[in-house]
């Protein structure tokens, strides 16, 4: 433990890995949220509560507590939208993937996440990666694939869709990492709140009314389903969800900050 208080390196890696697991954990919660709401509202109408929600909060407590609107001042726009955009993606496949397999399924295929971001920080962020961690990517690959059971009867191609979200988060924190030096967790987290919901109000004005909708495929009907006002109880639910975007985000933003991709991974 002494080591670890002296050696800065090693204070910003251990601080960095309890940043992500904090993360995790609520992110957990908020995953079945979604999966519990998502036979009763679209998709984007979650996302767009929780994300407006999630703005509230930070402008409400975060943002005064942390030197105020210029703390979300940026030098670095395109990086944002483009990582935003990212996450976008990322939670689309994810959340689609829910609702049409079972959780514990999903949340194992999405597992492959830390080896994505292992293998991807080498080229894209030169940090070097070990034996022991590339005989860790190559075990978690083929137990993906056991998984997946690909060229089988068993296949099923919702079962690429948490794969494709890991894809995504993988790329997104490789520009995490590549803003860490000048970006702080908040506005990093703040801007992509933004997107979700400019994407979110898109999506409603133009398919909100449910007319897509194919109750015969999970993830169609969640994506396409028409928007309804909330339940009170559901409130509550959306409420924490909300909450968790926000905290949650700040945590694993200042994680990549922190330390290597691959250790956190």
């Amino acid at each position: 433990m002494e080591h670890v208080i002296h050696n800065p390196a090693r204070r910003a890696t251990v601080i960095g890995m309890a940043c992500a697991v904090g993360a995790s954990l609520i992110f957990s919660i908020n995953d079945v949220s979604f999966k519990f709401l998502s036979g009763s509202y679209a998709l984007h109408e979650l996302v767009l509560i929780r994300s407006a929600i999630g703005v509230m909060v930070m402008m409400a407590i975060i943002l005064p507590l942390n030197g105020g609107w210029r703390i979300l001042y940026t030098r670095k726009p395109g990086i944002h939208l483009g990582r935003a955009l990212l996450i976008v993606c990322s939670n689309l496949t994810y959340y689609l993937a829910l609702a049409a397999m079972p959780m514990a399924d999903a949340v194992a295929l999405f597992y492959i996440t830390p080896l994505m971001i292992t293998a991807l920080s080498v080229p894209m962020l030169g940090e070097k990666v070990g034996p022991r961690r590339w005989a860790a990517v190559a075990v978690g690959l083929v137990g993906v694939i056991i998984m997946v059971r690909p060229g089988t009867s068993a296949f099923h191609v919702a079962s690429l869709l948490p794969i494709l979200s890991a894809f995504f988060y993988a790329m997104t924190h490789m520009l995490t990492r590549r803003m860490g030096g000048t970006e702080s967790a908040l506005t990093i987290t703040f801007w992509v709140q933004v997107v979700f919901i400019v994407v979110s109000l898109m999506m409603g004005l133009t398919v909100g009314d449910g007319r897509f909708a194919d109750d015969a495929h999970p993830s169609l009907a969640f994506l396409f389903h028409a928007w309804t006002w909330p339940a009170p109880a559901d409130w509550v639910i959306l409420t924490v969800v909300g909450l968790g975007s926000s905290f949650g985000g700040i945590l694993i933003a200042q994680a990549y900050k922190m330390a290597e991709a691959a250790a956190i991974a």
